[in-house]
């Protein structure tokens, strides 16, 4: 398997454990949720709960991977706010705490490298068997 065939994979691993998370313990969630956003936090958390493993399966599937990678690194341009929001609240905790939340910030850029890579899969006149 090559590094291009096992970055879906890689990606929708921490999205489906992530949106595990937000259902499972969504305090932590609730917490990086901008209080200007109208609404309740744990709606924000839900919601981000629903999307993310639904992204997860269509990044693993080849025929979806690249609708549902754009359809995530929209919805981490979304979350963007939060994620900085998290990385500045852990800004003095210890470093593992601070790695994980600087960690979240380029995750739209991995999620375009995932729906670019998808396209030019298609596009090699082989996709499939057809040319």
């Amino acid at each position: 398997m090559s590094r291009s065939d096992r970055s879906p994979l890689l990606f929708a691993g921490p999205l489906a454990v992530a949106g595990t998370a937000h259902v499972v313990s969504p305090r932590p969630f609730d917490s990086i949720v901008p209080r200007s956003l109208p609404g309740s936090p744990r709606t924000w958390t839900r919601a981000g709960g629903a999307a993310e493993p639904a992204h997860a399966a269509g990044a693993a599937l080849p025929r979806t991977r690249r609708a549902a990678a754009l359809a995530a690194a929209a919805h981490f341009v979304g979350v963007f706010p939060a994620h900085v929001k998290m990385a500045v609240d852990r800004r003095h905790r210890p470093a593992p705490y601070r790695a994980a939340a600087l960690g979240r910030l380029p995750l739209q850029l991995w999620a375009r490298g995932v729906a670019r890579d998808a396209g030019n899969a298609g596009n090699t006149g082989n996709a499939g068997g057809r040319s």
